[in-house]
């Protein structure tokens, strides 16, 4: 994930929150936390417990996210130096030079405020850093369901028409094959729920729609024809018959691998414990049972799937 990827990722997190922006560039963001991210980034549990006991106004912090290291700091010193030579290129006369000083030994020190300025803490975001996983957990709990509308292309001349929109529960789920080396796909799927047509690539015609939190005028919802778990229960068998029809010769070269190892360590343990002292047998057996489980447990081929997110998207059409 590089540092343009992290500034957009930030970007959206904030925008999601509702925080203040104060000030931002291509590198950077300045932001006045929402209440909901400072509960979500700043670990401030006795805070907010408090505000909470009391019904008090909140305080949020205030943070710099620097999302381009090299960049900030190279521009930061460009604009030092830049002051500097303003400074020095105005000066001050001799005569402004003298007043001053004779200001100061009448009044002594004279500061332009009372008030100290703030400390604002800075975090740099880089992939890896631990402010950016705490951005990175909290979009995945609660961004783990979402409830989305597709944006009608164009309004309707007439104010009475009513479009028809159709319900579809899509789901990216995860599929791990496993043993001694692993990988992992992605499969999206979207099933209608009036219908329950099931299509694959569902997040690739999302993809082509403009999607909003809110209910758009002059449309219609049509009725749901199956129920959430039908629509789950549809998308389990569309990708089990997907990986029914995979090469699985990776899962008999693990098996003979697993074969090769228990071998290999009954080779060791079994004599261990044949010609041991009778009061050391339980402990080997014991080790040679935990040395057993773990050479299975990496070995063993196994094909797992997981949901990693879902939601629910009206789409324009009766499918």
């Amino acid at each position: 994930m590089n540092e343009k990827q992290v500034h957009k990722f930030v970007n959206r997190y904030l925008e999601a929150t509702e925080c203040s922006i104060l000030e931002k560039s291509p590198n950077h963001f300045t932001v006045k936390l929402s209440p909901h991210a400072d509960r979500e980034l700043t670990n401030r549990p006795y805070y907010w417990s408090f505000v909470d006991r009391v019904g008090a106004e909140p305080e949020t912090m205030t943070f710099l996210f620097v999302t381009d290291k090299n960049k900030y700091d190279a521009a930061e010193e460009l604009k030092k130096i830049d002051a500097a030579s303003v400074q020095q290129d105005a000066g001050e006369t001799a005569q402004d030079a003298a007043a001053n000083a004779a200001l100061g030994r009448s009044l002594g020190f004279v500061h332009g405020s009372l008030a100290a300025p703030a400390r604002v803490p800075r975090e740099d975001l880089y992939f890896g850093a631990r402010k950016l996983d705490m951005l990175f957990d909290a979009a995945k709990a609660k961004g783990s369901f979402v409830y989305l509308f597709q944006e009608p292309e164009k309004r309707s001349s007439n104010p009475f028409s009513s479009t028809p929109y159709t319900a579809w529960l899509g789901v990216n789920m995860r599929v791990e094959f496993a043993c001694d080396r692993k990988r992992e796909e992605i499969h999206c799927y979207g099933v209608s729920l009036a219908t329950g047509h099931c299509v694959e690539l569902f997040y690739d015609r999302l993809l082509n729609h403009k999607l909003t939190p809110r209910l758009p005028a002059n449309i219609h919802i049509t009725k749901n024809g199956i129920s959430f778990n039908k629509a789950l229960g549809i998308v389990e068998q569309a990708l089990e018959r997907k990986l029914r029809s995979y090469d699985y010769s990776w899962a008999e070269s693990a098996t003979a691998r697993l074969e090769e190892e228990l071998e290999r360590i009954s080779g060791y343990y079994e004599p261990l414990i044949k010609n041991g002292l009778e009061e050391n047998k339980p402990a080997i057996k014991e080790q040679f049972e935990q040395r057993q489980a773990e050479i299975r447990w990496q070995y063993e081929p196994r094909v797992t799937a997981s949901a990693i997110n879902c939601g629910i998207f009206h789409l324009e059409g009766i499918d």
